[in-house]
């Protein structure tokens, strides 16, 4: 009886580990790179996306904006901002229910998680530790990591493995996020009412989207996501090249078929002089 008692709790371990997260729509958010109430970015330094702050944008020294645009005001932004309001709340809602804690008490240096709803009520500080983010293959996998404080991050590294997609990693932060000299991986929704966010150095692939203020020093940000959802940018998938495939396919049987009709023409017209 011990036996079996232990095969089953093993089990219950390992489908808890890989229950499915659910990945929350960014809506109008969904575009940006950078959303604050106010963003200041100090050069030198890169952010690729769109910059929206509904207060004032200060870039000196200058950050260079590649893939898009630096309003300091706009419209779009301030829409945004209010959608995040709403896509953090329903977010939390639809991964109520937490796969695991997201670390022991005593972290370690290096860790895993597969997908899934990771939770941490308290602050969370990292600090020279490296985290994995392990898709088993698939590349829909969805991380959703909910910390209901600030985050702190210092040479922080988020590694995604085994297919894993930094667009498929939401950090859903309840205050302030710091992050220093780190390689972050993901969405940061700072979505709660002192949702602001700091980084210095490093480089973050994803989007960084916050209620309160955000502050850039020397920044490295590859706002892939964003660009992909403008659809001008990110990588094609399979499906994508097999439809391409198709319309060439489709293409060349038009031309064949246009060439078999002329051949056809001409026989008729050659039949047509030799009665003549």
């Amino acid at each position: 009886m011990k036996k079996v008692l232990l095969v089953i709790c093993i089990l219950s371990t390992s489908s808890l580990a890989w229950a499915q997260a659910t990945a929350p729509s960014l809506g109008t958010a969904a575009t940006f790179a950078v959303l604050g109430s106010a963003v200041t970015c100090t050069g030198p330094g890169v952010i690729s996306g769109d910059v929206g702050a509904t207060g004032a944008f200060t870039n000196t020294p200058v950050c260079t904006i590649a893939g898009g645009t630096p309003p300091a005001t706009d419209t779009a932004a301030t829409l945004a901002q209010t959608a995040l309001t709403t896509v953090y709340q329903n977010a939390l809602a639809a991964n109520s229910s937490c796969t695991l804690p997201l670390l022991p008490a005593v972290p370690p240096a290096s860790f895993t998680l597969m997908p899934g709803v990771y939770c941490s009520t308290a602050a969370l500080t990292l600090t020279n530790i490296t985290l994995t983010l392990d898709a088993g293959g698939n590349a829909n996998a969805v991380w959703v990591i909910k910390i209901g404080a600030g985050l702190t991050g210092t040479e922080f590294q988020v590694v995604m493995a085994n297919g894993g997609q930094p667009c498929n990693v939401y950090w859903l932060v309840g205050a302030d996020s710091t992050l220093t000299t780190s390689t972050f991986q993901g969405n940061i929704l700072a979505g709660g009412p002192t949702g602001s966010f700091t980084s210095t150095g490093g480089t973050l692939i994803g989007r960084v989207l916050a209620n309160g203020a955000v502050t850039l020093t020397g920044p490295n940000i590859h706002g892939t996501c964003a660009l992909a959802a403008q659809g001008g940018a990110g990588c094609k998938n399979d499906d994508d090249n097999r439809d391409e495939d198709k319309d060439h396919d489709r293409g060349d049987d038009h031309d064949r078929n246009h060439r078999d009709k002329d051949k056809d023409r001409d026989h008729k017209d050659k039949d047509h002089r030799d009665d003549d």
